[in-house]
């Protein structure tokens, strides 16, 4: 079994504060930083681009697992590729061709993500799960932050983790959106391996990173 690890989303984040809060995560234990790039198109709201990214990058030593919800989606893969993004996650539903944009990825020589809405089916991506890094699977609708999970979406990390078993492939099983200290572990005992969180993270127990992230790994 992957070792499990966390990935803070900053969407909960003081943005007054992002560059103090992110050295927060990195010494509260984070294992990657999540930033939810939002276009007000793909999804009804808008957040950072790539300047803000950059300008992060240079304070932080942790992967930057970027999460683009932009449509279309091809053409800024450069620019968050330079922008300092480590996992690059785009929606098959945001590019004309999903192969193509993978490739893209693969030659910036960044990992792959591929992020899968409640409502997308695992069939969009079954025959290029061999290309790919990650698959994030949605348990909300992607939008907004502070959304309640939607536990239906665990058959479908469920059914991925039989493939992945079932084909020996590596890809990670990352899961976004609800996750709190009442539903980490069904997620983990679903086959995710990387938890995206949030208000938890920056809320719960006094905004105890540390304590909150030690928490969602079952520690």
């Amino acid at each position: 079994m992957k070792k499990i690890q966390i990935s803070p989303s900053i969407l909960s984040a003081d943005f007054s504060q992002l560059g103090n809060e992110i050295k927060r995560l990195e010494e509260g234990g984070a294992d990657m930083i999540h930033i939810d790039v939002m276009d007000g198109h793909f999804v009804p709201n808008l957040t950072i681009g790539p300047p803000v990214i950059k300008a992060l990058r240079k304070q932080c030593s942790l992967k930057f697992d970027v999460h683009l919800m932009i449509s279309p989606v091809h053409k800024y893969i450069d620019s968050y590729a330079d922008a300092g993004a480590d996992i690059i996650t785009i929606h098959p539903e945001a590019t004309d061709n999903l192969e193509t944009s993978i490739l893209k990825i693969k030659e910036l020589k960044k990992k792959v993500g591929i992020s899968l809405n409640p409502e997308s089916k695992i069939e969009l991506i079954t025959d290029l799960l061999n290309q790919i890094d990650l698959v994030l699977i949605m348990s909300v609708n992607p939008g907004f932050g502070g959304q309640k999970f939607i536990p239906e979406v665990l058959n479908k990390v469920k059914d991925l983790k039989k493939i992945q078993e079932e084909e020996k492939l590596n890809f990670d099983i990352e899961i976004d959106g609800g996750i709190n200290f009442d539903n980490c572990k069904s997620a983990i005992d679903a086959g995710a391996n990387i938890l995206v969180s949030g208000t938890t993270i920056f809320r719960s127990n006094d905004g105890n990173i540390k304590k909150n992230i030690n928490l969602l790994k079952l520690k």
